[in-house]
């Protein structure tokens, strides 16, 4: 699933080609991905005739700002938003079940075979300085956007007694992390995905912090991970470089790159977490 630098780097993508275009239609015709309406002709019914003057990013959500209407887009498992600046040249792919129309002939496109993300019209802006949609006002602080910063942050982690990486990716707690970059940040840090968030030092949570921004932020710059499906890519269809730096996620059985013992993986929730066990404690 595209995390917080896969989302910024679709984010960034399109604010520079959308952003002022005026929306002329609105198809949506992926009812599974209009869900939370139970007529999609609201969509476009709220958005065709607006410019879109913003967008923006809380996590792993997009926001599409249009004169006081926004369209909040999750991109789930598999989903994609493609660019056409020539619609009429370039077919649209399969599973493009949302797509946004402009005046000048092209086309934002939201593509997604398994159909686990959405789009949908958010009712309202919170009333706080964050002026988040309500539909978004239960996430926690954005690490890129709402600048924590290392002191909130290390108390916020040693006031929790669950374990660091399912509170690293608890939503609630931090909007944008999730199974790829909880695992190369504990790495980075030297910590295990099982150890109790309350039992790590202060200089621990503070490195944790940094180690954080730090390889989010580079990710970003490399456009994101795509992974072995290559499922996700960027406005432009490409697909991300970060995955080239990844240290343990999907690397089990390989050396570490510090210690050169194997990489192991551990089944959690659900999921699969990778770890080095010599080097993380």
């Amino acid at each position: 699933m595209p995390e917080l630098p896969e989302a910024e780097t679709v984010r960034r993508g399109l604010e520079a080609e959308t952003k002022g275009r005026l929306i002329s239609e609105v198809q949506a015709t992926g009812l599974r991905s209009v869900r939370r309406h139970s007529d999609p002709v609201v969509i476009g019914q709220a958005l065709v005739g607006r410019r879109l003057d913003a967008v923006g990013r809380v996590g792993k959500f997009l926001t599409l700002e249009a004169d006081g209407a926004t369209a909040v887009v999750h991109l789930g498992m598999s989903g994609q938003l493609l660019w056409a600046p020539d619609a009429a040249a370039v077919p649209r792919p399969k599973h493009s079940h949302v797509v946004f129309v402009f005046d000048d002939g092209s086309e934002l496109r939201f593509v997604d075979p398994r159909t686990f993300g959405q789009v949908f019209l958010s009712s309202g802006a919170e009333a706080s300085a964050r002026a988040r949609p309500l539909e978004l006002a239960h996430l926690g602080p954005d690490p890129l956007e709402d600048r924590l910063g290392a002191g909130a942050f290390a108390a916020a982690l040693r006031a929790r007694r669950t374990m660091l990486k399912p509170l690293l990716m608890d939503q609630r707690f931090l909007a944008g992390m999730g199974n790829i970059y909880s695992d190369e940040v504990l790495f980075a840090t030297g910590l295990r995905f099982d150890r109790s968030a309350a039992s790590i030092s202060e200089a621990e949570a503070r490195g944790l912090y940094s180690e954080m921004l730090r390889i989010l932020r580079l990710s970003v710059r490399m456009g994101g991970s795509s992974l072995s499906d290559m499922q996700y890519r960027d406005v432009y269809g490409r697909p991300g470089r970060y995955q080239t730096r990844h240290r343990v996620f999907a690397r089990e059985g390989l050396p570490c790159a510090s210690c050169g013992r194997p990489i192991q993986r551990r089944a959690w929730g659900g999921r699969s977490t990778f770890f080095c066990a010599h080097c993380q404690e």
